[in-house]
């Protein structure tokens, strides 16, 4: 595909990980559009936006990337769960049905439908390439589900690459901004035992290695959207208590976490070393492959 013909369509354009994205896209080439529930107005990145609603206009788009998910790094409530249901399975649900509606010469071409590494559930010391089967939990059962609703428009003729993200590291936002505070008071440490193993990737590896899959038809299904060297949740605080000069010798155990998260604390004691085979034998090369490089640049 050729990005400098493109429109490249973003549902979560204005978020942490849309926003650059979006910077990335119209510095290729891209004419960028954003989806929104209300009016925005233009700027360089996003200089048009159209309504997000039950039937999104997707008129014109050739790519098309969503980013929508209601975090789940709060208390799964049984309000929280339907939020983080509807904010995955029945958005994209929404876009197969506008996907749909299109006649087939018109339809984009390529979907980038979000996903997350939750998908595997706790799985220890295995190595989890792209092609990895689902695992048990709460939150591999959603995001399967997630993946199914996306499955439903690669029938319609898009090529569909889901896409397992792990823990996204930006100065900006996300889950790298909230660890600060807690490290930079000489709070940090462990989860557990730390034994964990915690995929993560640099927000730039993010949104380039999208644009990458979508220039790249040989690309399509799930994705491992993480870093090649994934960590253990002990040298993971280790090295980012050493990059803030901070001690990061506190550990929360995990009966602690449960008490004071709820059933989120599975999220953060699970274990999964995923490994992105996909994108790198694709060519993709991460500008930062190492947590060490990464905290180099945000810290």
């Amino acid at each position: 595909m050729d990005e400098s013909n493109g429109t490249l369509g973003i549902v979560g354009a204005s978020g942490f990980v849309g926003r650059e994205l979006a910077r990335q896209a119209a510095a290729a080439g891209w004419r960028v559009c954003g989806f929104s529930r209300r009016a925005r107005s233009p700027d360089p990145a996003v200089p048009g936006w159209r309504l997000w609603n039950e039937s999104p206009d997707l008129r014109g788009i050739s790519a098309v990337v969503n980013l929508a998910g209601e975090p789940v790094d709060q208390r799964w409530t049984a309000a929280n769960k339907r939020k983080f249901h509807a904010s995955r399975v029945g958005v994209t649900g929404t876009l197969a049905r506008a996907v749909a509606d299109l006649p087939a010469g018109q339809r984009p071409a390529v979907l980038v439908n979000a996903s997350a590494v939750g998908i595997y559930g706790d799985r220890g010391d295995t190595i989890l390439e792209d092609d990895a089967p689902p695992g048990l939990g709460y939150l591999a059962d959603l995001c399967r589900q997630w993946e199914v609703a996306a499955d439903e428009i690669a029938v319609l003729g898009p090529r569909v690459l889901k896409w397992r993200t792990g823990i996204v590291l930006g100065a900006e936002g996300g889950a790298f901004r909230r660890m600060l505070l807690p490290f930079r008071l000489g709070l940090g440490g462990r989860f557990g035992s730390g034994e964990q193993w915690m995929p993560w990737i640099h927000v730039e590896d993010l949104a380039a290695g999208m644009l990458h899959a979508i220039r790249h038809p040989d690309l399509a299904g799930p994705v491992n959207g993480s870093a090649p060297e994934p960590e253990r949740n002990a040298d993971f605080t280790r090295k980012l208590g050493k990059a803030l000069r901070r001690p990061a010798v506190m550990a929360a155990p995990a009966a602690v976490l449960k008490l004071a998260l709820g059933d989120f604390a599975s999220a953060l004691l699970a274990s999964q070393r995923a490994i992105p085979r996909a994108l790198l034998e694709s060519g993709f090369r991460f500008r930062y492959p190492t947590l060490e490089l990464a905290l180099d640049e945000l810290v």
